[in-house]
C-alpha cells in the first residue's frame, strides 16, 4: 500500500482497502488523546469511497463542539506526529501527519463543529458517493483529467474540482434528508 504524497502534488491511485485501517488507526490515536472532547471522528474523503481512485492521503474529520479547543491538545498530538497546519478553510482546523521533513503527507485531520456545515459536508459527500458508484465515477473522471493537467499544481487541482464538488454537495444534502425521513 502507497501511502502519503508530497505537498502540492497529484497522485491518484486504484482504492485500497488498506486505507480504513489506516483511517482506523489515526482515529485510535486521536480518541485516545482527545477522550470526552471529541463528538464523533470519521474516515471521509476520497479514500472513504470505496468505487474510485485517490490521492494515497487519508482524511479525517474530528467532531467537535468547540474547534478552538483543540489548542488544549497541540502538545500531545505533536508527540503522535500530528501537526496542526493552522485555519486554512472556514470553519475547520488542518492538522497534519506525515514524514514532514521532507514534506510528505499521509494524513489530513480536519478539526471541525460536530453536527455543523463541514461536518455536514464531509459526511454527506462520502455516504453520497458510497451510495450513487455512478455519481462517483464521474467524480474520478474529473479527478483523473485535472490529475493529467496538474500533477504538480494542488491547487488548480482543487479548484478545478470545485463546481462538481458543490454540485455533489447539494445534491448530497438532499439526498440525506430523504435518507434520513425528513422532507426535502
Amino acid at each position: 500500500m502507497s501511502l502519503g504524497l508530497k505537498r502540492g502534488m497529484v497522485k491518484l491511485e486504484p482504492h485500497d482497502n488498506n486505507w480504513e485501517l489506516e483511517a482506523e488507526k489515526i482515529i485510535a490515536v486521536l480518541k485516545s488523546i482527545l477522550g470526552k472532547a471529541v463528538v464523533d471522528i470519521q474516515h471521509v474523503g476520497s479514500t472513504a469511497i470505496s468505487a474510485i481512485s485517490a490521492k494515497p492521503i487519508i482524511d479525517i474529520a474530528v467532531g467537535l463542539k468547540d474547534i478552538m479547543q483543540i489548542h488544549t491538545y497541540n502538545d500531545r498530538l505533536e508527540k503522535q506526529g500530528i501537526y496542526c497546519r493552522g485555519s486554512y478553510f472556514d470553519g475547520q482546523i488542518l492538522y497534519v501527519c506525515g514524514d514532514l521533513a521532507n514534506d510528505i503527507r499521509t494524513h489530513h485531520i480536519h478539526i471541525v463543529k460536530w453536527n455543523g456545515t463541514e461536518w455536514n459536508n464531509y459526511l454527506n459527500f462520502r455516504d453520497y458517493l458510497n451510495a450513487n458508484a455512478d455519481i462517483a465515477l464521474q467524480y474520478q473522471h474529473l479527478k483523473e483529467e485535472l490529475e493529467g493537467k496538474y500533477m504538480n499544481d494542488r491547487s488548480a487541482y482543487t479548484q478545478g474540482k470545485h463546481a462538481l464538488i458543490n454540485e455533489i454537495l447539494e445534491n448530497a444534502g438532499m439526498w440525506r434528508a430523504i435518507y434520513n425521513g425528513k422532507s426535502v
